[in-house]
């Protein structure tokens, strides 16, 4: 018999003239039975919200921790990756639109119970919700996230960061560790391009920096990525409109710094722009860093994006693309969360 389908939650019934609006995204879609919101994966149903994608993975991998991107949290350690279909947002340069832009894709019920004893039967000591946009299916990533910590494993969010305030707050409650794209410093570009939402809405760009600094004050780990995209953000304003923010949370006393990762697009899905230059993107780099301590160029040949020591300048990790070898790194002192650095014993940031 087949299971019925599970109900969701985040939403305001009578919201809408014609239906209920769902609150899981700043989109707030106006939902009506038999009916689905923008990212494809919740269904007006009897006056409420169904889920009928609730444990469809498209996708289940064993990748290195940074290839999230995230260099300061395990760097070296494997993650189980698990991705889904669907999206609330369409950027029209997508690196992984197929799975994104619909949730025709293939994938195979799995429970929570599933996910979590794959990720221990791999090895891993973390589960990364990632691929596409793990956020829409809220519901099944807190049921995951809950029984992974239970069991002493790590939630990993590689996210867009769109989301509603009660559900942020219930997820990074949750969470470990998170790589939120900063997509651009526009909210016109937000809702126009990214979004598709019509007209200039400021709110998909600020749930993005809500979101982000709801993480840093729940004292998740957090990692910032910008896909420099030509024609869209790459001008200096932008970059360094991004960079300004980074700089700003990363002012707050008592927590660790937070890396900006820039990285280099290809052209896919709706967007034809050539690839991103190399020397363009590392002088980005270059620029950046008179502001920030850790600045990383991906999807770079040849760029080690390697750590130094925060106190000493001591290689603390080198990196080959995705291979990192932990060379200064010394446990960190009692119960602290971060490691130290082997030859000043200054401490690092980066977590253990």
């Amino acid at each position: 018999m087949r299971e019925p389908e599970r109900a969701a939650r985040f939403f305001d019934p009578g919201a809408g003239a014609q239906g209920l609006r769902c609150s899981l995204c700043p989109r707030r879609c106006e939902i009506r039975d038999g009916e689905f919101g923008f990212c494809g994966t919740r269904r007006g149903k009897d006056g409420g919200i169904a889920l009928p994608f609730y444990g469809r993975v498209t996708a289940l991998a064993l990748d290195p921790i940074e290839k999230k991107p995230l260099f300061h949290f395990r760097p070296g350690s494997m993650v189980f990756s698990i991705g889904f279909a669907g999206c609330n947002l369409r950027c029209p340069f997508c690196q992984n639109w197929r799975i994104s832009h619909s949730t025709g894709a293939r994938g195979d019920r799995m429970t929570p119970d599933n996910v979590v004893s794959a990720a221990r039967d791999s090895g891993s000591r973390a589960i990364a919700y990632t691929y596409s946009e793990p956020l829409v299916h809220a519901e099944f990533l807190l049921d995951c996230m809950a029984l992974a910590r239970k069991r002493g494993i790590a939630n990993v969010l590689v996210t867009n960061g769109c989301a509603g305030a009660e559900a942020a707050d219930e997820i990074l409650s949750l969470a470990d560790a998170a790589s939120v794209d900063l997509k651009c410093f526009s909210p016109g570009t937000y809702a126009q391009t990214l979004a598709e939402a019509g007209a200039y809405d400021p709110s998909f760009f600020d749930a993005v920096l809500a979101f982000v600094r709801q993480a840093r004050a729940k004292n998740v780990h957090v990692e910032l990525v910008t896909l420099v995209v030509p024609g869209m953000n790459d001008s200096a304003e932008e970059l360094d409109a991004c960079a300004d923010f980074v700089a700003q949370i990363n002012a707050e006393p008592g927590k660790p710094e937070a890396p900006w990762h820039l990285s280099a697009y290809h052209p896919a899905c709706n967007w034809r722009a050539p690839p991103t230059d190399a020397t363009f993107l590392l002088r980005a780099k270059e620029r950046a860093g008179a502001k920030l301590r850790f600045v990383y160029a991906g999807n770079v040949p040849g760029e080690e994006n390697n750590t130094l020591c925060p106190c000493c300048d001591a290689l603390l990790v080198r990196r080959a693309g995705r291979l990192a070898e932990t060379l200064a790194l010394a446990p960190p002192q009692g119960s602290g969360a971060f490691f130290r650095c082997a030859r000043c014993g200054g401490e690092t940031g980066i977590v253990r």
